[in-house]
């Protein structure tokens, strides 16, 4: 890999997500050689992959070249690199570009779409982790009214207009409405050839509310928003299966539908080496201790997604989000300085500063400790929060004008099919 040898402690970083990038921040200026591996050379705002799905926004908006975060830090590097194993007996991270040996490993590998299994479902639903899937869903939304304009037969053009959102969590509920506000401002336009008031967006829940991390009040808000909306929310009804054109479900109920989004839920990113079952808990997730030391290692830590801290208040882990994968990032940083020192290190503490999702054109719902609201106001501190922490100054001008321009001529500019997307379908 061409990194070069130094007296300072190695500290191999797996993962440029919030957690990789806030460690890595934290220990760029200090007597460690960094190096972060990943296998984009971008930093993904996940927040906003609905956005580049909608054509609210194009990709290298929400993005942020790794490099560049880190580029004025010494002792620091970063390699484009798969990572495919951990071997942890000689203490060496295995790549598709070569081995690297370390002396302390940090596993921030993230998350992916859990199928539960179902590989039908996994085949032919669309996930939205990861930019380029975003953007097969975003082409694959718009080639299908293109060919509901071409077909005469009306069930094949209905099941060409009908989205299926499995899950109910922030993912499904952001991406529904937004679809929503598509179909009742810009479709008529694009399409006036087609009955866009046809169009059905449904969200599917196996459980008795959607949000269902959300306190009661906000649960129920953005459903009454998304009903507003014309969503169809369908609560305790699990779906057992998808074949391309029909989901099927633990019920009578069923949906005959092109495009299927899978948000139902995910799993740690596993890499090879830490995945016996000892190291391995619930939701696929490495099991750490309050100083994020992967069980049985004191040189092995895991932070974000990947990592399942377990608690009184979080009996299941952390939840797989942003903020608590930022704080153990900076957490570990500072406590790496103390071990590598010989100093005790602290436990890390939780801070849990609330939960929010949009529904919507002035529709949000926010959660903080102290303060719980919807609805216009909600929603703006839903768009301050999610400018502040983006990468990068051009990124949040860019957004920025993007909202405002969506908003004030309630359009969607980025609705290009910049490369097809073929979907898999069952024979």
């Amino acid at each position: 890999m061409n990194i070069p040898i130094t007296s300072f402690p190695r500290i191999i970083i797996i993962g440029g997500g919030f957690a990789g990038i806030a460690l890595a921040k934290k220990l760029s200026k200090q007597e460690v050689q960094v190096v972060l591996l990943d296998k984009n050379n971008y930093h993904n705002f996940q927040p906003l992959l609905y956005q580049v799905s909608t054509g609210g926004l194009e990709p290298d908006s929400i993005a942020y070249p790794i490099r560049k975060v880190l580029k004025d830090f010494p002792n620091f590097h970063f390699r484009l690199a798969d990572v495919t194993e951990v071997d942890t007996k000689s203490n060496t991270v295995i790549t598709d570009i070569g081995n690297l040996k370390f002396d302390y490993l940090v596993v921030a590998s993230g998350s992916k779409t859990n199928y539960f299994g179902n590989t039908d479902v996994e085949k032919y639903s669309m996930a939205m982790k990861t930019i380029p899937q975003s953007l097969n869903l975003r082409s694959l939304i718009l080639e299908n009214f293109e060919d509901a304009l071409l077909t005469s037969d009306l069930n094949e053009r209905n099941a060409l207009m009908n989205f299926v959102i499995v899950g109910g969590g922030p993912t499904g509920v952001e991406l529904a409405g937004a679809l929503a506000e598509i179909k009742k401002g810009i479709l008529p336009k694009d399409y006036p050839d087609l009955d866009t008031r046809s169009v059905q967006i449904n969200v599917i829940q196996s459980s008795d509310c959607i949000l269902k991390g959300m306190s009661a009040k906000a649960s129920q808000k953005a459903e009454d928003f998304l009903e507003k909306l014309g969503v169809h929310v369908w609560k305790n009804i699990r779906v057992t299966n998808y074949d391309g054109k029909t989901v099927t479900t633990n019920t009578d109920l069923t949906f005959e539908a092109a495009t299927v989004v899978w948000a139902a839920g995910v799993k740690g990113a596993i890499i090879k080496g830490l995945d016996a079952k000892e190291f391995v808990t619930r939701g696929n997730r490495l099991l750490v201790n309050e100083f994020n030391q992967v069980k049985g290692y004191t040189h092995i830590f895991a932070i974000g997604d990947i990592a399942c801290v377990e608690n009184n208040d979080f009996p299941n882990g952390l939840p797989m989000m942003a903020q608590p994968a930022i704080q153990q990032g900076k957490q570990l940083g500072n406590n790496m300085l103390l071990l590598i020192e010989g100093k005790p290190m602290k436990p890390f503490v939780y801070k849990d500063k609330g939960a929010m999702a949009t529904i919507g054109r002035n529709k949000a719902v926010v959660d903080l400790p102290k303060f719980k609201f919807q609805g216009a106001f909600a929603w703006y501190v839903w768009m301050f929060v999610h400018l502040f922490f983006l990468i990068g100054f051009r990124n949040r001008m860019v957004v920025f004008i993007n909202w405002v321009y969506n908003y004030v001529r309630f359009d969607r500019e980025a609705r290009l099919i910049i490369r097809p997307f073929k979907k898999k379908r069952k024979v």
